[in-house]
């Protein structure tokens, strides 16, 4: 091969270099940290006789950011009809810090703390979408489960590199107050 064409093979393999560093980096990019929820607001029905939000609609609220990080992540309904494989929740730890009001609009971030082939661990906190102040917080973690034998299975390939991509995303955030956290009576009281 003559300098020029060597020159030319060395231009395309630096170009092809630098739009796979670009394509990394727009796949990276579009992995927030933490990830925030769209604005969603506490239902009138969801009101109970204390006049504020029932406990069992945080994890509504909850759950429906999940369905929109699953989305993201390959885990939505499409990934559940394809792979007859779905998430579980194995572990959930909620802590409610400030009362709701019907109509109240709220956001929630989502932080992946860990994962592994099968299990991912991830914190939520909910907070006010105009105020920004802190209502809930939930530390879960989640099973992915093969729903024709229902027994964990273990994550596919690409799950796991969106799953690699979110954790070095979130790796730079701190961890949240209250992971890890359970519950026990004072001490000396």
């Amino acid at each position: 091969m003559n300098d020029r064409a060597q020159d030319r093979a060395q231009d395309r393999a630096q170009d092809r270099a630098q739009d796979r560093a670009q394509d990394r980096t727009t796949r990276e990019a579009a992995i927030p940290a933490p990830f925030v929820s769209s604005v969603m607001r506490v239902e009138p029905g969801w009101i109970d006789y204390n006049g504020h939000l029932n406990m069992a609609y945080y994890n509504v609220l909850f759950d429906r950011a999940v369905d929109e990080v699953y989305e993201l992540l390959g885990l939505g309904l499409a990934y559940v009809e394809t792979t007859k494989c779905s998430t579980f929740t194995a572990e959930v730890h909620v802590r409610y810090l400030r009362e709701l009001l019907v109509g109240t609009p709220v956001r929630v971030s989502f932080q992946l703390l860990g994962f592994d082939a099968k299990r991912m661990h991830y914190f939520e906190a909910l907070h006010h979408a105009d105020e920004g102040w802190l209502s809930a917080t939930s530390e879960n973690m989640a099973l992915n489960v093969d729903t024709t034998v229902k027994k964990v299975a273990a994550f596919p390939a690409t799950v796991m590199a969106r799953l690699e991509l979110m954790k070095a995303a979130h790796d730079g955030l701190p961890i949240p107050e209250g992971v890890g956290r359970r519950i026990a009576m004072p001490q000396g009281r």
